[in-house]
């Protein structure tokens, strides 16, 4: 299973405030859009961003205000090695709010927020790995963490590739064996608490870009996953799964060479 991550999505409240937040201050440009009839999808990402380069999709359903809940953590976004505090400091001067400053995180990464309270983490990372201000990484929040390692190894063939523990919590990164340096990795973080978590609507779901829709969603449904949107009730255009912790994930062919960007 090919596995690239395609793009994490997110639901903001005002569509137009969006997308000039994030084309201003992370100098994103318009990929694609589809205008439906109550709703708006817009893909996102930087100019020069690689083509195992994640990108951003922002869906705007009319009339419906999202909430955030803390089962899904954050984006990460890249700038070059030793230029975190000139590009935070670049963000507040252009009014960004000031949430946790590159001091507060031991000078190592910082965060912002976007208006509809998602939170961006700054980290840095060489040149070559990817555009400034490139999706790093998404983060997100699971109960047990062998079942969810075990998720992404067992089902996606996706590796460890990195792993940080704490008196209190810890974060384990994966991502699809032979990645390219500008692809995206999932950091699942862990606390040992035992607390859980809520799933909120202002967050959507990681997308895994695949080769082939039919056989990779039988291969996963042979794996035990979930049958959450299997692709004939998606018109066999895309499917969804989800992880042990409810987290939704899409699974989508891309001819990164056509017109558009959606299988409509």
């Amino acid at each position: 299973m090919d596995g690239t991550l395609d793009h994490t999505m997110i639901r903001v409240a005002d569509l137009e405030e969006s997308l000039e937040w994030y084309q201003t201050h992370l100098e994103y440009e318009e990929k694609d859009r589809f205008e439906g009839d109550d709703f708006t999808i817009v893909y996102l990402g930087p100019e020069d961003m690689h083509e195992d380069g994640a990108m951003l999709e922002i869906t705007h359903n009319v009339g419906e205000e999202p909430e955030v809940g803390d089962a899904w953590g954050h984006i990460a976004v890249r700038v070059p090695e030793g230029e975190l505090e000139d590009c935070y400091q670049q963000l507040m001067d252009e009014g960004v709010e000031d949430y946790r400053d590159p001091e507060s995180c031991g000078g190592r990464y910082a965060f912002v927020k976007d208006p509809d309270g998602h939170e961006i983490e700054i980290v840095q990372r060489d040149p070559d790995e990817g555009a400034l201000w490139s999706i790093d990484h998404t983060m997100i929040r699971v109960e047990d963490v062998d079942e969810a390692l075990g998720f992404w190894t067992r089902k996606f063939e996706y590796d460890e590739v990195g792993r940080w523990e704490s008196d209190t919590f810890a974060n384990y990164f994966v991502e699809p064996a032979d990645a390219a340096d500008e692809a995206m990795s999932v950091e699942l973080t862990y606390n040992y608490d035992g607390r859980s978590y809520e799933m909120g609507d202002a967050w959507g779901h990681l997308c895994i870009r695949i080769d082939d829709l039919e056989e990779d969603w039988d291969r996963l449904m042979e794996r035990e996953a979930a049958d959450y949107r299997d692709p004939e009730s998606c018109d066999n255009m895309y499917a969804f799964t989800t992880d042990q912790d409810g987290h939704e994930i899409e699974l989508i062919e891309r001819d990164l060479e056509a017109d558009s960007l959606f299988p409509f």
